[in-house]
């Protein structure tokens, strides 16, 4: 027990994420190869049972530097591992005090569309603090076309119903809003009490700053491409025309007259063939 707390307080927290939804035979070995491709990866922790000695289904992952761990959060989550979804999150957050409300109801949803799916395209707008939930049937497994996914604040979740509600994913047009909360089925998220709440959040700056640079005009404007340069000067009169060159060449001399030889005078000729001898006349 002493040596778990001394890692953690010697642990660099900022580039440390945490791992979660890790299959039964996952194991550290197998962290450390698929991180690594991130970047380099100082240690690799997966707490385990004490009488069973199985990990609990999630680990620690630490890198050498800060940017690492970024660059993982928004590339290796959502990774199938074991035919799981794994998610990645900072080791520094606590999902009950992150989760501040932003919780998000997804309609209409195509049977192609996965959990992979709508967390690359809902992770544009913010931090997403749960893996995106897809609700399906027992025994099939198929979608039932609907589902839910939370942001880790109502900025993030509301650039998400603006751009998102009525457009299409996956040939289908579908509804984003707030879902209803669990412990009141007529109240919805989203409501001026969580907002207070959410704005007043101790973990509040932990979270990642919500995306909106969307087709904005208001944002710092892109520097203005450096300017064309002059047209060339116009070139002198006596070469600009083609007319004016060519009055300006010596005229061509006329071509030599052609000759031919005289035909031979007649008295050269040398004299016809004698005509054939008549032909006998017929018996």
């Amino acid at each position: 027990m002493a040596s778990l707390l001394s890692n953690i307080e010697h642990r660099n927290q900022e580039a440390t994420v945490y791992v979660g939804n890790l299959d039964a035979a996952c194991t550290e070995e197998l962290l450390m190869e698929l991180f690594t491709q991130v970047g380099p990866v100082v240690n690799v922790h997966m707490p385990k049972d004490k009488l069973s000695g199985e990990h609990n289904g999630y680990g620690f992952v630490e890198f050498s530097h800060e940017r690492d761990a970024e660059y993982a959060l928004r590339t290796m989550s959502m990774i199938s591992l074991h035919k799981k979804p794994i998610r990645v999150n900072k080791s520094t957050t606590d999902k009950r005090v992150v989760d501040v409300g932003a919780n998000l109801f997804l309609g209409n949803l195509d049977p192609e569309v996965d959990e992979k799916l709508l967390f690359d395209t809902f992770s544009s707008f913010g931090g997403i603090i749960k893996q995106p939930k897809i609700m399906r049937d027992v025994d099939t497994g198929t979608s039932k076309g609907y589902g839910f996914i939370s942001f880790d604040c109502f900025e993030a979740s509301d650039m998400a119903i603006e751009c998102m509600n009525g457009q299409f994913l996956c040939n289908r047009l579908i509804s984003v809003g707030y879902a209803f909360k669990k412990d009141n089925p007529n109240e919805r998220h989203g409501t001026q009490a969580e907002r207070m709440l959410a704005a007043n959040n101790p973990m509040k700056k932990y979270i990642s700053k919500p995306n909106t640079r969307f087709a904005s005009t208001t944002d710092t404007a892109r520097p203005a491409p450096p300017p064309l340069p002059p047209p060339p000067p116009p070139l002198p009169p006596a070469m600009g025309l083609p007319g004016a060159m060519i009055s300006s060449m010596p005229p061509r001399p006329p071509p030599p007259p052609m000759s031919f030889p005289p035909p031979p005078p007649p008295s050269s000729l040398p004299p016809p063939p004698p005509p054939p001898p008549p032909m006998p006349p017929q018996q």
